[in-house]
C-alpha cells in the first residue's frame, strides 16, 4: 500500500509542476513598461506588456479621451491636463481564466510654442493659392531599422506612387492625377504671364534633387552610406508620373544636383523602361552657363556662382527637397537650392560662394540667400512644383540614418516612421509646413541642438513672405533686376494634432494643409 501511495504522489507532482498548456504561470504576472508618463500634446508613446501571457485578450481605456487617447497601447496627448490609461488583460493560469486591470497615469502638458504666433505673410499662389498637400501612408515603408535605409526593397513602390498620383491631384483641385498636373502648368504659365496653356510636347524640366548625402568627400557613386539623400524609389514614381501622367518626354526631363555625385544604382533605375531616356547631372557632369551668373541682391564678398545649363535650357524647374534637420537648422526646398550652381569649388559650392555665414547668424531679420535663390527668375521663377521627400527623415544632414532616429513621435507616426509625402506651388508654405513638423517633432529637436528651441531658424521664412517689405530691409530682386512683390505665403498651424491654417479656419488668405492620412 504504501508503494502504491509513493507512486501515485510523485505521479501527482509530475503533473503539478507542468507548465500549463498555454496563458501564464504563476509568478510571471503581466505588467505594464511604465506606471507614469508624461507627454506633450500631439507626441506619443508606446506602454508595452512585459510578461505578456500567451493568447491573452487585451483592450485599452483611456479616462479622459480629450486629455489622451490610447490605440493598442500607444498613448497620444491631446490637450493638457491628467487621465488614466486602463489595460485589461485576460488569460488562464492552469486552465483558470484571469484579468488584471493594470494603469497608467498620464500627464499631458502644452506643446511648447517655439515659432511665434502671428498672422499670415504674403499671399498664398498655385493653382490653389496657398495649398500644401500632405499625403501619409504607412504601408509606403517596410524597412526594419538596420542597414542601409535607401535599399529599394524597404519601400513599396505601388503604395509610393499612388501617393505621388493622389498628391498631385489635390494640388491641382482634381480628383485625376492628369488634370492635376494639367492645372499645375496652367496656374504657373498664367501667374508668370505666359499664357494659360498647359506643359507643351518638348518643353524641358530640369528637377532639383537632393544628394547631399552621396558623394560628400569623394567621387563614390555606390550610394552607400547612411546619411539622408533623395529616396530612389520617389524619385523613380515621381518621373513615371511626370512621363505617364503630364506626358512629358523622358528625354526632356533632367535630375540634376552639381554639387554631388548620383548614385549609379539610382541612375540605373531610373533611366530603364518607360523612362529610359531621362538625364542625370551632377557635378561630374554639369556645365556651367557663364552666360547666367548669380546675381545677389545684397553685397557681400564670394566667388562667382554660374547656374547650370541644365537650368538655365529648361522652361521649368521642380524642386524636390528632404524633409530634415540641419547643422544649422533646417533643409527644405529653399536651402535644396545649395546644390543649383557652379563655382571654383567644386565640392562645397556654397562654401566657395561664401554663404553659410548667413545661416549661423542666429538672429532674425537679417539678410538670407536662401530668398535670393526662392526670387531668381531661373530657379524659383522657373518652378512649378515642390515636393519634400519625407519617407524616412533624418535629424541633421551629417547623420546617419538609423532606425531609432528616423521612427517620429508625433501623430499620426506614433513611434514609426514618417511615410509621408508633401507637395505645394507655394515655396514659403511648403516650407512652413515642413518647419512646423520638424520643430515638434522630439526625435529630430533631441537629436539636433542646433534646431532645438531656435526660432531663428525660419528667419528666411520671415524674409520670404514678407518679401516686398523684408523686416532686414534688404530690397530682394529676381536676379535680373526686378524687385520682388512676393514669394508665398508664412504662417504657423493653430495645433499639433490639428494641424490647421489659416484657409482651413475659413481665412481668406493664409496656409491650406490637405491631409490626405491612410
Amino acid at each position: 500500500m504504501k508503494r502504491i501511495l509513493c507512486i501515485l504522489l510523485a505521479v501527482a507532482l509530475i503533473f503539478s509542476g507542468a507548465s500549463p498548456a498555454y496563458g501564464a504561470a504563476k509568478g510571471n504576472v503581466p505588467r505594464l513598461s511604465a506606471r507614469k508618463i508624461t507627454l506633450r500634446v500631439g507626441i506619443s508613446k508606446n506602454i508595452k506588456i512585459k510578461n505578456k501571457p500567451s493568447n491573452a485578450t487585451i483592450s485599452w481605456r483611456s479616462s479622459n479621451k480629450k486629455i489622451a487617447v490610447v490605440k493598442n497601447g500607444t498613448v497620444t496627448g491631446q490637450k493638457a491636463g491628467n487621465a488614466v490609461i486602463a489595460c485589461h488583460i485576460s488569460y488562464r493560469v492552469s486552465g483558470k481564466k484571469t484579468t488584471k486591470r493594470l494603469k497608467v497615469s498620464v500627464t499631458v502638458k502644452n506643446a511648447k510654442s517655439v515659432y511665434p504666433q502671428h498672422v499670415p505673410y504674403g499671399k498664398g499662389i498655385g493653382a490653389k493659392p496657398g495649398r500644401v498637400v500632405w499625403s501619409y501612408n504607412p504601408q509606403a515603408v517596410e524597412w526594419n531599422g538596420k542597414g542601409y535605409w535607401w535599399k529599394t526593397a524597404n519601400f513599396d513602390e505601388k503604395t509610393v506612387l499612388k501617393m505621388v498620383r493622389e498628391s498631385v491631384a489635390s494640388l491641382g483641385g482634381s480628383k485625376k492625377v492628369k488634370k492635376g498636373w494639367t492645372n499645375l502648368f496652367k496656374a504657373h504659365n498664367k501667374r508668370n504671364g505666359n499664357g494659360k496653356k498647359g506643359y507643351q510636347k518638348g518643353q524641358k524640366i530640369a528637377i532639383k534633387a537632393n544628394i547631399n548625402g552621396s558623394g560628400v568627400f569623394d567621387d563614390d557613386d555606390s550610394g552607400r552610406t547612411k546619411m539622408s539623400y533623395t529616396n530612389p524609389v520617389l524619385l523613380k514614381c515621381f518621373l513615371l508620373s511626370l512621363v505617364k501622367d503630364a506626358g512629358v518626354n523622358p528625354a526632356d526631363i533632367t535630375v540634376y544636383d552639381v554639387s554631388r555625385i548620383f548614385p549609379a544604382y539610382m541612375v540605373n533605375m531610373c533611366t530603364e523602361g518607360e523612362l529610359k531616356g531621362v538625364n542625370f547631372v551632377g557635378r561630374n557632369n554639369g556645365v556651367a552657363d557663364k552666360d547666367s551668373p548669380i546675381n545677389w541682391s545684397y553685397k557681400f564678398k564670394g566667388a562667382v556662382n554660374y547656374l547650370p545649363t541644365c537650368v538655365t535650357e529648361a522652361q521649368y524647374v521642380m524642386n524636390l527637397a528632404n524633409l530634415k534637420g540641419h547643422s544649422y537648422g533646417i533643409t527644405l526646398c529653399g536651402k535644396n537650392h545649395f546644390g543649383s550652381f557652379i563655382n571654383g569649388n567644386e565640392m562645397r559650392p556654397p562654401e566657395g560662394a561664401n554663404l553659410h555665414q548667413f545661416l549661423t547668424m542666429d538672429e532674425m531679420g537679417v539678410y538670407s540667400p536662401l530668398v535670393d535663390l526662392m526670387a531668381n527668375y531661373q530657379l524659383g521663377g522657373k518652378t512649378v512644383f515642390y515636393m519634400l521627400d519625407a519617407l524616412i527623415c533624418a535629424p541633421s544632414e551629417g547623420d546617419d540614418i538609423v532606425g531609432s532616429n528616423a521612427r517620429w513621435r508625433q501623430y499620426p507616426f506614433n513611434g514609426g516612421y514618417t511615410s509621408s509625402v508633401f507637395v505645394s506651388q507655394d515655396p514659403v508654405a511648403i516650407d512652413s509646413v515642413g518647419a512646423d513638423f520638424l520643430m515638434n517633432e522630439p526625435t529630430v529637436t533631441n537629436n539636433n541642438g542646433s534646431l532645438k528651441d531656435n526660432a531663428t531658424v525660419e528667419n528666411y521664412l520671415h524674409e520670404a513672405g514678407l518679401v516686398k517689405t523684408a523686416p532686414s530691409g534688404n530690397a530682394y530682386q529676381n536676379g535680373n533686376g526686378k524687385n520682388v512683390g512676393n514669394l508665398g505665403v508664412h504662417e504657423h498651424w493653430n495645433h499639433p494634432i490639428s494641424r490647421k491654417y489659416s484657409r482651413n479656419l475659413g481665412k481668406k488668405e493664409g496656409i491650406e494643409l490637405i491631409q490626405i492620412l491612410h
